[in-house]
């Protein structure tokens, strides 16, 4: 009799954890929702990493953070662009029809520099839903100027509930 009281309370364990993840989940994608105005398409974090994956080339990443998150962390290959001194002049050399995908901590500055570039002409442009944030609860790689690191930029406490996993940095 003892061993399924242990199974139970387990089980009940788990569900307690895995719906206090789900409803963590679901806070936040009401909270993304409230942020983002839709001027510009979101690419979820795995359709992203999928096509990365496929592609050597083609898919410019805009990390639109501060100088200081973006050494923290970023996602391969990405550049940086600075959304406080951001200017179309810093990305003259892209083509117009260049696949781009924007990225903060959340996608919500990511968004508006993302306006900014359809405004100037770019055509496909997106913004990456949930920005790194969610990139790293997702469970893909991020990387520093040595390489992998699970270290992220969680910009402030208060956004810093969001990011669930990697190690959480505010310096």
């Amino acid at each position: 009799m003892f061993p399924k009281l242990s199974i139970l309370i387990a089980l009940a364990c788990l569900l307690v954890v895995s719906s206090f993840a789900q409803t963590r989940e679901g806070a936040y994608h009401v909270m993304l929702k409230g942020l983002y105005t839709d001027a510009v398409p979101v690419i979820a974090a795995e359709a992203l990493h999928q096509k990365l994956s496929k592609q050597k080339a083609g898919v410019v990443l805009l990390d639109t953070r501060t100088k200081i998150e973006f050494e923290v962390s970023h996602l391969k290959g990405s550049r940086f662009v600075d959304y406080d001194s951001f200017s179309i002049e810093q990305i003259q050399d892209l083509p117009k029809d260049a696949s781009i995908v924007v990225y903060c901590s959340v996608g919500y500055r990511s968004e508006k520099i993302g306006e900014k570039l359809k405004n100037a002409g770019y055509r496909n442009v997106y913004n990456l839903y949930g920005g790194i944030f969610e990139w790293v609860n997702k469970g893909f790689t991020v990387y520093d100027a040595k390489g992998i690191t699970s270290k992220v930029h969680a910009y402030s406490p208060a956004w810093g509930v969001w990011l669930a996993k990697g190690e959480k940095v505010y310096e």
